[in-house]
């Protein structure tokens, strides 16, 4: 799936990721390739996601993730 991060300041990531682990408000939930279409906020915390590269963690500020035809957009407050 696309995966792209995006903060206020500037885009943190894009390209192909297997797996993203997010910070809902309601608690932590993950995305897998071919999920349903989504649209869930975002609380601070810890976010991770896997790459042909490896794992990623980042910090995030909270906001709100999108997941439709296999493209996760999230948009994040703050990111580090």
């Amino acid at each position: 799936m696309t995966l792209e991060i995006l903060t206020p300041e500037k885009k943190i990531f894009s390209g192909e990721a297997t797996l993203v682990q997010l910070p809902g408000v309601d608690g932590s939930f993950e995305i897998l390739s071919h999920h349903a279409p989504l649209i869930a906020a975002l609380a601070k915390g810890q976010m991770k996601y896997k790459t042909s590269e490896g794992e990623t963690t980042l910090t995030i500020g909270g906001g709100f993730v999108e997941c439709l035809n296999n493209r996760v957009i999230v948009c994040a407050e703050s990111a580090e």
